[in-house]
């Protein structure tokens, strides 16, 4: 087991599909920033494939994706994905509109939280972190 995460949380804040609303996820992007996580933050309409690839180059620990219409539909391929490419250990969240029936089968895929409009800055914060750390400590060694 790794040793419990002593740099600071290295999340990446992204939308995927097509919808390009990207006004929430700045608006995190600067939370996670100003708790002094390092934020790596894509532009929107990012793909699948894309944002795999960056996670592993940034060697990130959680990956939020922003979702304002239905992009969240796609998370589950973002899931597999990830598994994939052995990096099962990252932490993935979703914030956005996300209906109640759409939460289930989103956590079932793996999400570990989905945040709704109204989530409080210091839950996603607390949020965050505590899953930074859970990756690192799940973190297959090298």
């Amino acid at each position: 087991m790794n040793e419990v995460l002593t740099t600071p949380a290295r999340v990446l804040v992204t939308k995927i599909g097509l919808d390009g609303h990207d006004r929430g996820s700045r608006i995190i992007a600067a939370f996670l920033r100003d708790a002094g996580m390092e934020v790596i933050y894509t532009n929107p309409w990012q793909k699948i494939d894309a944002v795999v690839k960056l996670a592993m180059e940034e060697d990130v620990d959680v990956v939020g994706i922003s979702s304002l219409a239905t992009d969240h539909l796609l998370v589950p391929k973002l899931m597999k994905a990830l598994t994939e490419a052995d990096l099962a250990h990252i932490r993935v969240v979703v914030g956005g509109i996300v209906p109640d029936e759409d939460e289930a089968d989103l956590i079932a895929s793996g999400v570990s939280k989905v945040f709704h409009p109204g989530a409080g800055r210091e839950e996603i914060v607390e949020t965050v972190d505590a899953l930074a750390k859970a990756a690192a400590k799940d973190r297959p060694l090298d």
